[in-house]
């Protein structure tokens, strides 16, 4: 990661030019920008240093930026480069036009055509991410963006964990994750398969993109986790059979009997219309024929 001493007030490093807020959290602002250069677009993540103190965040950060960089997929949001002065870091990426899917969702909900897109994008992205041994671990509407052509890229990996965080017992124990999302035997605190923890979030994205609305819900966090971990969820009257019995494969609160990702391939409402095949192969084996 390059060090600069001064960062100009116009042009950062003298490569890019920043522009309107976009985002922020506890300790990162996200600006859209312009590639002096090229006069592209782009998305540029300031981190606060300061605003880091706990060594453990600071590993995060970097665990987010390394796992990033790995990742190079139609449906996942890239990062173009790292930069940082002493009291911030510029995480720069690609800039996806058409914002969250979440807003689009509040509009109101979707066919299901469109929710099987949208699903099929992101199983493509979760598989190619689970091939490599990177589990996201907070996958939800607001992670996921759209780009101008309409198609899904799933961002923010702050929370992802690699293959070198599981433990003697093949687990991993971090609690972490959105409380309406997360999977049952996460709430058990006896570890969990990351893999089947975001084929739940899957699951939960599903009925919100088709019904407009949570599976599991409630003003009381507690009274909400006992739904989760009950699996009590009702689908509306509109819903197909076929999504109603997938949904219920996705929200099973067993993750040993949990539908797997394979398996979503094969499922019937999965590979309903005209799609073009689902494959967990990066931009560059695609661009390779692979």
């Amino acid at each position: 990661m390059p060090e600069i001493e001064h960062v100009s007030e116009n042009a950062l490093f003298g490569k890019y030019e920043v522009g309107k807020l976009l985002g922020c959290g506890a300790f990162a602002k996200v600006y859209h920008a312009r590639d002096v250069q090229t006069g592209k677009s782009v998305a540029i993540k300031i981190i606060n240093k300061k605003k880091i103190a706990n060594p453990s965040l600071m590993s995060n950060i970097k665990r987010e930026i390394s796992i990033m960089r790995k990742l190079n997929h139609p449906n996942i949001v890239k990062i173009i480069e790292v930069l940082a002065s002493k009291t911030k870091i510029y995480c720069v990426m690609e800039y996806v036009k058409g914002g969250e899917l979440f807003a689009k969702i509040a509009k109101g909900r979707f066919s299901e055509d469109l929710s099987r897109k949208y699903f099929r994008q992101l199983i493509s992205a979760v598989g190619y991410c689970h091939l490599r041994g990177v589990f996201h671990r907070d996958l939800k509407p607001e992670n996921l963006l759209l780009d101008e052509n309409g198609n899904l890229k799933v961002s923010d990996f702050g929370l992802s964990a690699v293959r070198d965080q599981i433990q003697l017992d093949g687990l991993l124990h971090t609690l972490c994750g959105t409380p309406a999302y997360v999977a049952p035997e996460i709430l058990t605190k006896k570890g969990y398969d990351g893999a089947k923890i975001d084929v739940w979030s899957c699951g939960v994205i599903l009925f919100v993109l088709s019904a407009g609305y949570l599976p599991f819900n409630d003003s009381n966090l507690m009274a909400m986790y006992k739904k989760i971990y009950k699996g009590e969820f009702h689908c509306p009257k509109w819903m197909s059979t076929d999504l109603k019995r997938f949904l219920s494969r996705l929200l099973n609160t067993n993750p040993e009997t949990r539908i797997t990702i394979d398996e979503i391939l094969k499922d019937p409402w999965f590979k309903r219309g005209k799609h073009k095949e689902v494959n967990f192969y990066g931009a560059e084996e695609c661009q390779q024929g692979w």
